[in-house]
């Protein structure tokens, strides 16, 4: 997968609490469950958000995998996936997500794939102030947002 050498300036990173990111970057949970569906595809950089998941499933995987909640990093790119698709949820998705099924009800799935850790963790220089952000280069809003929002 190219540009997992050296950062992207160009690529975007979707914001992920712990343990999903280490999930995700393991190839265990292939489904992201969000309640608005995205557009976004490809190749996109992976951010282990600085807030652990207060879902009690959270720790439930936690227990299942093995995984020690003060061995995973938070606050930085730690690698990259693939955003392959975007669809309805089905109660089917809930184990490719790793959460209850009682979840994926009325959300989204965002089909993930491919994912490759980072030979080193990579600080974001920009923080995200939603799923999507820029880690590497601070990006103007677009002009329908600066009209709706005030700006110039």
């Amino acid at each position: 997968m190219p540009g997992i050498e050296s950062p992207d300036i160009n690529r975007v990173a979707l914001s992920i609490q712990q343990p999903w990111a280490e999930l995700i970057l393991r190839g265990i949970k292939t489904i992201e469950i969000r309640k608005a569906p995205t557009r976004i595809r490809g190749t996109v950089y992976l951010y282990a958000a600085k807030q652990f998941s207060t879902l009690q499933c959270a720790q439930v995987a936690l227990d299942a995998y093995n995984l020690e909640r003060e061995t995973l990093s938070r606050g930085c790119i730690v690698g990259q996936v693939d955003l392959l698709d975007c669809r309805v949820s089905q109660p089917d998705d809930a184990a490719l997500a790793c959460v209850p099924e009682m979840m994926v009800q009325d959300t989204c799935s965002w089909i993930l794939g491919g994912a490759v850790r980072c030979p080193q963790l990579w600080p974001a220089r920009h923080l995200p102030f939603g799923p999507w952000f820029y880690p590497f280069q601070r990006r103007g809003s677009s002009p329908g947002h600066r009209r709706m929002y005030g700006g110039s």
